[in-house]
C-alpha cells in the first residue's frame, strides 16, 4: 500500500520508491540478502540488460530505421492503413518488443495521416494496440513476460521457451485487429499538438536587454520596441520579478529587462540583430536553423517526468540540457500563455530549440524526461546492418529451438553485437535504462516477499473458497483482477504482484500450473482502457493530443473480449491437469 501511495501521489521516482521499500523490508527480515541479491540477478533482469545492447546494436546499424522505411509501404484507405499498420507492428513487437516498436512507428503514422486527411490520433490508437498485442506472442515482447518466466525458473526450475505464449497471443493479435477495425469510429479524433507549430505565427518569444544597450533608459517607443516587425510587445518583466503588462508608451528600458513579444516567431527573432537584444537565459532561438548548431525539435513530457507541475522559468532545466522552451501545445492545441511560466502537464508537446549534439545522445540523456519522436538520426546501411540483422535472426532460432536457453542467446547476441562492431563500446551504457533495471530487480525481491510474508495465503485462500474451488473460476477471476491492476499501474507491477498468488493457487487446486502462468502473462499485458499501464499508452499520448478518458471509448471493449479470448485459448490449448 505504500508503494501504491508513493506511485500515484507524490513525484519519487519508481526505482527510489520500490529500493526503498526492498531495504524496508530486508531491514525488518521479511527478505533475506540472498533473496535481494538473487533478485537483482535473476533471469529476467540479465535478459533486458543484454537484450538494451541488442537493440543498441539493430539502431546503430539501421536494421530498425530500414524496417520503418520498408515495411508498412504506402496505404489508399484508412482501413487499409490500419492493417497495414497493425500486422507488422505486432510481428515486429514479439521480436524486438513493444516500445521499439511504437517509438519507431509514431513518425510513420504521422506522415500517413497527412496522405490520409485524417488526425494522427485514428492511427496512434491501433499502433499501440497492435504493439500491445504482438508483445504477447513472445517472452521479449513485455518484460512483464520475462518477469512471470524468471519467477516461474525459481519456483520450477525449468525455463519457459521463448514461445511459450504464442498460441494464446496469436489468436488475441487476429481478434485485436478484426475488432479495432470493427470499432474505428470509437477511436477519437483528436488534433495533433504539432500542426500547433507548423505555423511559426502568434508564438511567444522572450527576449533580454543587456546592460551595455543603446536602449537602456528609453522609453518603448523611442528605442523602437512597441510595435515590432512581426508582432508587437506584451509584457515586461523587470530584473526584480516586477510584470509590467500591458506596457505604456512611456516606460522606460532598464538592463536586464525581460521583453515578451507575440507574434511571428522567425521576424520577432531579427530583433536580436536589429536592435542588439540576446535571447533569454543566454541561448539562441532560431526556427529556421540560422545557427547551424542550434534547431527546433518537439518533445513530450513523459509520465513520471521530473518536469509535471513544475514552470521552466523556475527550475534549472533548460541550463542544465541547453535547451531552451519556445512553446507549448497540450491536447492538440497551443497553450496561450508564456511559454516558461506554464505548468507542465504530462502528454505535453514542447517546442525546444536544441543544442548540436547528436539527436540520439540527447534522445538517451533525457529519455526519463521527454521523449522525442522528431528524431534526424539517419545511420549508415552496410554489411553491419546484416551483420546485427543475422544476430536477431539467430538468437531467436537458438531459443525457440532450445538449444540454449533465453539468457545464454540473449547474452551471446550482445556479445556479438559489441564484437561485430554493431554498437560501440563507449555509447552501450547510454542505450541501457539503468533506472529500469533497478525497478525491475526491486520488484523481483518484492514478490519474493509476498510469497514469504504469508500474503500469498491471505489472498489465494479465500479467493479459492468463494470461488468453489473450481479452477476454471479461478482463473478468470485472478486474470481479470490482474488486467484490471495493469490499467491503473503497469503490467510489470501486475506480473510481480499476481504471480505468487496465481502459482500458488494452481498448486493448491492440484492443478499443472503451466495455464495459470501463461493466462497471466498474457493477461497482465491487457491494459487499453487508461493510458498508465501500457508504456505504448504514455509514448502517443502526448502525440496524439489525447484526453485521459479517449482511450476508455473503446479500451473497454477490448479489454474485456480480449481477456475472454486469452482465457479461452489458454484453457483448449494448455490442460490443467
Amino acid at each position: 500500500m505504500g508503494i501504491f501511495y508513493m506511485l500515484v501521489r507524490t513525484k519519487v521516482p519508481a526505482e527510489v520508491t520500490f529500493i526503498g521499500a526492498v531495504t524496508i523490508l530486508l531491514a525488518t527480515n521479511v527478505l533475506s540478502e540472498h533473496d535481494v541479491l538473487s533478485s537483482f540477478g535473476s533471469e529476467a533482469l540479465l535478459v533486458n540488460g543484454a537484450f538494451y545492447i541488442v537493440l543498441a546494436g539493430l539502431m546503430t546499424t539501421g536494421v530498425l530505421y530500414w524496417l520503418s522505411k520498408h515495411l508498412l509501404g504506402d496505404p489508399s484507405s484508412y482501413k487499409y492503413a490500419i492493417i497495414k499498420l497493425m500486422a507488422p507492428s505486432a510481428v515486429l513487437s514479439a521480436m524486438i518488443g513493444c516500445t521499439e516498436v511504437t517509438h519507431l512507428f509514431t513518425d510513420l503514422v504521422k506522415i500517413w495521416s497527412r496522405k490520409l486527411s485524417i488526425t494522427p490520433s485514428k492511427l496512434l490508437i491501433p499502433l499501440s494496440y497492435a504493439a500491445t498485442l504482438g508483445g504477447m506472442c513472445t517472452l521479449l515482447g513485455h518484460t512483464s513476460n520475462l518477469v512471470i518466466a524468471g519467477l516461474y525458473v525459481e519456483q520450477t526450475g525449468e525455463s519457459l521457451n521463448l514461445f511459450a505464449p504464442f498460441i494464446p497471443g496469436f489468436m488475441c493479435v487476429v481478434v485485436g485487429i478484426l475488432l479495432t477495425m470493427a470499432l474505428q469510429n470509437k477511436i477519437p479524433p483528436r488534433e495533433s499538438p504539432e500542426v500547433s507549430f507548423e505555423e511559426t505565427s502568434d508564438y511567444t518569444v522572450e527576449l533580454l536587454v543587456p546592460t551595455d544597450n543603446e536602449a537602456v533608459m528609453k522609453t518603448i517607443d523611442e528605442a523602437g520596441l512597441r510595435n515590432v516587425r512581426g508582432g508587437s510587445l506584451i509584457e515586461i518583466v523587470r530584473f526584480d520579478k516586477e510584470v509590467i503588462s500591458p506596457v505604456p508608451s512611456d516606460e522606460y528600458i532598464f538592463g536586464g529587462d525581460r521583453l515578451i513579444y507575440s507574434g511571428q516567431i522567425n521576424e520577432l527573432l531579427e530583433l536580436k540583430m536589429s536592435h542588439g537584444l540576446v535571447a533569454a537565459d543566454h541561448h539562441v532561438y532560431n526556427i529556421n536553423e540560422i545557427d547551424s548548431n542550434r534547431k527546433m525539435r518537439t518533445a513530450y513530457v513523459n509520465f513520471g517526468s521530473e518536469l509535471i507541475g513544475s514552470r521552466m522559468s523556475e527550475i534549472d532545466f533548460e541550463k542544465q540540457s541547453d535547451m531552451v522552451l519556445v512553446a507549448v501545445a497540450r491536447q492538440g492545441k497551443r497553450v496561450d500563455e508564456q511559454p516558461r511560466q506554464v505548468v507542465l502537464e504530462a502528454g505535453d508537446t514542447l517546442l525546444l530549440e536544441c543544442p548540436s549534439k547528436k539527436d540520439i545522445d540527447l534522445e538517451n540523456t533525457y529519455k526519463r524526461t521527454l521523449t522525442f519522436f522528431d528524431s534526424q538520426f539517419v545511420p549508415q546501411l552496410g554489411l553491419r546492418t546484416i551483420v546485427s540483422a543475422s544476430v536477431l535472426v539467430l538468437m531467436f532460432m537458438l531459443s525457440s529451438f532450445q538449444i540454449v536457453p533465453l539468457i545464454t542467446s540473449t547474452m551471446l547476441a550482445a556479445g556479438a553485437m559489441i564484437l561485430f562492431g554493431c554498437c560501440r563500446m563507449d555509447s552501450i551504457t547510454k542505450y541501457i535504462d539503468w533506472n529500469y533495471l533497478l525497478t525491475l530487480g526491486a520488484m523481483m525481491a518484492f514478490s519474493v516477499a509476498i510469497t514469504k510474508s504469508g500474503i500469498v495465503s491471505m489472498i489465494s485462500d479465500p479467493v479459492l473458497a468463494l470461488c468453489a474451488q473450481n479452477p476454471y473460476i479461478t482463473m478468470v477471476v485472478m486474470c481479470f483482477l490482474a488486467s484490471l491492476m495493469s490499467e491503473v499501474f503497469s503490467n510489470v507491477s501486475a506480473a510481480a504482484v499476481f504471480f505468487p498468488i496465481i502459482y500458488h493457487q494452481a498448486i493448491a487446486l492440484g492443478c499443472n500450473p503451466m495455464p495459470f502462468v501463461i493466462a497471466l502473462m498474457t493477461s497482465v499485458t491487457i491494459s487499453y482502457a487508461t493510458p498508465l499501464g501500457s508504456l505504448t499508452h504514455m509514448m502517443i499520448y502526448g502525440p496524439g493530443g489525447f484526453k485521459f478518458t479517449d482511450f476508455l471509448n473503446l479500451g473497454i471493449w477490448m479489454h474485456l473480449i480480449i481477456l475472454a479470448v486469452n482465457i479461452l485459448t489458454v484453457i483448449i490449448v494448455f490442460p490443467l491437469y
